[in-house]
C-alpha cells in the first residue's frame, strides 16, 4: 500500500472493523478449551495429545504466508481482502457445527485441519486490514482493539458451557460420542458468530478503494502460483532486522503457550481433583473449571488490551510486552501447586496481561518495521512464526514427556512458565522504531 494519508477513523469505528475478530477468536477459544477434552473423551492418551493438536499449526505454516501474499495482489470489487474474510468464515462455520458429534477420533482430528485452514484463511488478510485501513498513529489502538475482542471473545468460548450449566442444563449428560451437551451447544453458538461477526465487519467498515498507483503496481506484478511463493522467498530474504530478533522471542513464547494449552485441564484433573481418568466425573469437572478460569484470564485479556495502549505509547511495545510475559512467567510457574480452587484465579490475572500483549504488542513492533506495499506477506511470514514454534513443540514434548517430565502434565505447565519468562528476556533485545 502507498502511504498516503488515509481517513481517521473514530474509536467506533475501529471497534466495528474488528469485531469479525471476535468471531474469530471465539473460535480459537472453543478449540484451546475444548479439543484436549474431545480427544480425550473419544479414547486419545495424553502423550499423543500434541500430536493431535498438530492441524492448526501445519495449516498455518502452509496458508498464512500464500495467502498473505495472494491478498497483497488481489484486485476485485470486494477489494484485496475481504474474499479471503468471508470464505474463511464460512468454512468456519461449517466446521464448528460439526466438530462436536465427531464419532472417532482420527475424524475430530481430521475436522480440525479444515477448521484451522478456514482460521487461518480468515485471520491473515484480517491483519493485513488493518494495517490498510489505519494510518500509522492508529496502529496501536487498531492492533490492541484486535486483542481486547480476543480476550472477549474467548473469555465467553471458555465460559459458555459452565453458563450453559449454571442456566440449568446438566453437565454430565453426554452425546454419542461421549461429548457433554453443552459442549456441543457452545460449537453451535461458535458456527453462528464466526459468520455473523465478520460479515459485519465487512459491511461496516470497507476496504479503502485502490488508488491509481497501488492498482498499477499491483497490475505490474507477475501472477500464479510461482509468483506469489517468489514473493515470499523474496520477503524472507528482506526480512527486517526486528522480524529476525521477533522470532526468537515468538518461538519460546508460544512453545509456552501451547504447552499450557495443551496440558492445563489434565493438570487440573490431577492437582485438584487428583484424576487421570477421563472418563470420571472429577474430569468433566476440571474442563469445567478450566473453562472458569479460562474465562477469566480471557476477560483480563478484554480489559488490559485498552489498558495497555497508553502503557504501550509512553513506554513503547517492547517494554510493555517483556513485563507481561514476566508475570505470566511467574504464574504457571506456581499453578500447578495450587490446590484451592479460588487461588487458580490468582495467575490468571498474569495469564491474562499476557495474552492480551500477546494479541497486539508484536504487531506493533512488526508493523513499525516492514514496507507497507508487503503488508499482507509479512503478515502471513510473521504468523509462520506462531505456527513453526507451536509444530516444535508438538513433535518434541512427546519425545521427552515420560522421561523428563515423568508422565506428569502439571510439569508441562511449569515448563511453560520457563520459557515465557525466557521470551520476555528476548523481546528486550528487539530493535524497535518507538
Amino acid at each position: 500500500m502507498s502511504t498516503h494519508l488515509k481517513p481517521h477513523l473514530s474509536f467506533w469505528q475501529i471497534l466495528s472493523m474488528n469485531f469479525g475478530f471476535f468471531g474469530i477468536q471465539y473460535s480459537f477459544g472453543l478449540q484451546q478449551a475444548n479439543m484436549s477434552p474431545i480427544y480425550k473423551y473419544l479414547g486419545a492418551d495424553e502423550a499423543s495429545l500434541p500430536l493431535l493438536w498438530l492441524a492448526g499449526p501445519m495449516t498455518g505454516l502452509l496458508v498464512q504466508p500464500i495467502i498473505g501474499a495472494m491478498s497483497d495482489r488481489t484486485i476485485s470489487r470486494w477489494g484485496r481482502r475481504t474474499p479471503y474474510f468471508m470464505i474463511g468464515a464460512i468454512l468456519c462455520s461449517i466446521c464448528l457445527l460439526f466438530m462436536p458429534f465427531s464419532p472417532t477420533l482420527w475424524f475430530a482430528a481430521s475436522l480440525l485441519w479444515i477448521l484451522d485452514a478456514a482460521n487461518n484463511v480468515t485471520m491473515e488478510p484480517y491483519r493485513a486490514y488493518v494495517s490498510d485501513r489505519l494510518n500509522t498513529n492508529q496502529h496501536s489502538l487498531g492492533f490492541l482493539t484486535q486483542s481486547a475482542f480476543t480476550g472477549l471473545a474467548q473469555t465467553l468460548a471458555y465460559l459458555t458451557p459452565s453458563l450453559l450449566f449454571w442456566f440449568g442444563l446438566n453437565k454430565d449428560a453426554l452425546n454419542d460420542s461421549n461429548i457433554p451437551h453443552i459442549t456441543v451447544i457452545a460449537f453451535l453458538i461458535g458456527s453462528v458468530l464466526s459468520l455473523t461477526t465478520v460479515w459485519w465487519s465487512v459491511h461496516s467498515t470497507p476496504e479503502l478503494p485502490l488508488t491509481t498507483q497501488e492498482r498499477e503496481a499491483i497490475l505490474a506484478k507477475p501472477t500464479g502460483i510461482k509468483a506469489t511463493l517468489a514473493e515470499i522467498v523474496e520477503a524472507v530474504r528482506d526480512m527486517p532486522q526486528a522480524m529476525r530478533q521477533l522470532w526468537w522471542m515468538k518461538l519460546f513464547q508460544w512453545y509456552g503457550m501451547m504447552c499450557y494449552w495443551i496440558y492445563i485441564v489434565p493438570s487440573i484433573a490431577k492437582s485438584i481433583f487428583d484424576t487421570s481418568d477421563a472418563s470420571s466425573q472429577g474430569f468433566r469437572d476440571a474442563g469445567l473449571l478450566n473453562g472458569q478460569i479460562g474465562g477469566f484470564y480471557n476477560f483480563v485479556a478484554f480489559g488490559a488490551a485498552f489498558a495497555l495502549i497508553p502503557l504501550t505509547r509512553r513506554f513503547g511495545p517492547k517494554l510493555v510486552h517483556a513485563a507481561c510475559l514476566s508475570l505470566a512467567a511467574v504464574g504457571m510457574w506456581y499453578l500447578p501447586n495450587i490446590q484451592d480452587t479460588a487461588l487458580l484465579f490468582v495467575p490468571m490475572v498474569g495469564i491474562g496481561l499476557a495474552w492480551a500483549s500477546i494479541m497486539g504488542n508484536p504487531y506493533i513492533m512488526l508493523a513499525r518495521s516492514i514496507p507497507a506495499e508487503r503488508a499482507g506477506v509479512y503478515m502471513g511470514i510473521f504468523n509462520m512464526f506462531i505456527v513453526l514454534p507451536m509444530i516444535i513443540q508438538m513433535l518434541t514434548l512427546p519425545l521427552f514427556y515420560d522421561s523428563l517430565l515423568g508422565s506428569d502434565p502439571r510439569h508441562v505447565i511449569q515448563l511453560a512458565g520457563c520459557f515465557l519468562g525466557i521470551a520476555a528476556l528476548l523481546t528486550l533485545r528487539v530493535k524497535t522504531n518507538d
